[in-house]
């Protein structure tokens, strides 16, 4: 078996992780438009212990600029507005006693700036985590050598296909830093 195959499908893989992480970390940023993914990253204090929004409640999108979230129990409720209030999503929530409203500001041009520094901010921090990826498929490829395990032309062929996977995957981050930024942007 070519040992470093198996490196480079690691390295695929882990690659693709930080593509998936860098995703889910854009759908928490609002671009203008109500989406319940908004509120995935916050927390509630739920009898004394940490909960993800999603368990304590129902979030939905009924129309472009409104979420509206429906507590499973009642009672948590102010708990909920508390989080909301607490990050940094910049609405303030409003209740009824039995369902929370969100509703989602058109944002200023100054936030929409801060938004986009944030999202690039993102992108580096996803193509820093690729890099480190590849400076450890590096390592391993040149134990490997030095171990007898892989000849010197190997090595350098190994090498080389390492670097086209973080290519191909930077490059993938730019697109996806990039979309987002347009749709942040677009009024």
């Amino acid at each position: 078996m070519n040992l470093h195959f198996s490196v480079h499908d690691n390295l695929n893989s882990k690659m693709t992780k930080t593509i998936e992480v860098l995703k889910d970390e854009l759908k928490s940023v609002r671009a203008g438009r109500a989406n319940p993914a908004l509120l995935d990253r916050i927390v509630v204090e739920y009898y004394g212990a940490p909960t993800p929004l999603k368990q304590l409640a129902n979030v939905s999108a009924p129309e472009p600029r409104l979420l509206l979230i429906q507590p499973f129990d009642p009672s948590v409720i102010h708990s909920i507005e508390k989080a909301i209030n607490q990050s940094e999503l910049g609405i303030n929530p409003s209740n009824d006693g039995k369902i929370i409203r969100l509703a989602v500001p058109q944002l200023t041009e100054e936030r929409r700036k801060d938004l986009t520094k944030l999202v690039k901010k993102m992108g580096e921090d996803a193509k820093v985590a690729l890099r480190n990826e590849r400076r450890n498929a590096n390592d391993d490829l040149k134990k490997l050598q030095k171990d007898g395990e892989l000849t010197e032309d190997d090595l350098k062929a190994s090498l080389e296909e390492v670097q086209k996977m973080i290519d191909k995957y930077v490059k993938e981050v730019e697109d996806i830093i990039s979309d987002k930024e347009k749709e942040i942007m677009e009024v």
